[in-house]
């Protein structure tokens, strides 16, 4: 097998991974501001900061980690972590995940992460999540641009 397009190794799921952790909580940062700015803007005189609120916040955090994920898989089959270290993830066939798919691996990686370690060991480089759901992360087929004509004299 071609290790250009062969399954990614451990290294580059994890900083893929916390590449999309960075993603991911600069959209629940986003999330919580909006919410806060519009309680000022609905009550400005009696406003104060939230506080204690920890469960709403995983919550909040888990649920943009999921949608992100999903997304991501579904339309393009990577995130952005995935676009920086040129992986994508498709089915153990080659295709496009699907969104029903994309959903259960994206609850199972932000349910269960310590999961991921499982590719480490896997002779097939494949986590927990990748054997539940049948799904491979591949190394991306280098692009080869297309010959050129030559130049006319």
């Amino acid at each position: 097998m071609n290790e250009a397009t062969g399954p990614a190794g451990i290294v580059t799921r994890i900083l893929a991974a916390l590449i999309d952790v960075v993603v991911v909580a600069a959209l629940t940062a986003a999330v919580f501001g909006a919410v806060v700015a519009a309680l000022f803007v609905v009550n400005p005189v009696s406003f104060s900061w939230p506080h204690g609120l920890a469960a709403e916040t995983t919550l909040l955090t888990v649920a943009v980690a999921v949608g992100y994920l999903t997304v991501g898989w579904a339309t393009a089959g990577r995130t952005v972590g995935g676009a920086v270290l040129g992986v994508r993830v498709v089915t153990n066939g080659g295709r496009t995940l699907g969104w029903a798919r994309s959903l259960c691996r994206a609850l199972l990686c932000a349910l269960v992460p310590v999961g991921l370690l499982w590719a480490a060991v896997s002779a097939r480089r494949r986590s927990v999540q990748d054997l539940l759901v049948r799904t491979t992360v591949r190394y991306d087929a280098p692009k080869v641009p297309a010959p050129r004509a030559p130049a006319a004299r």
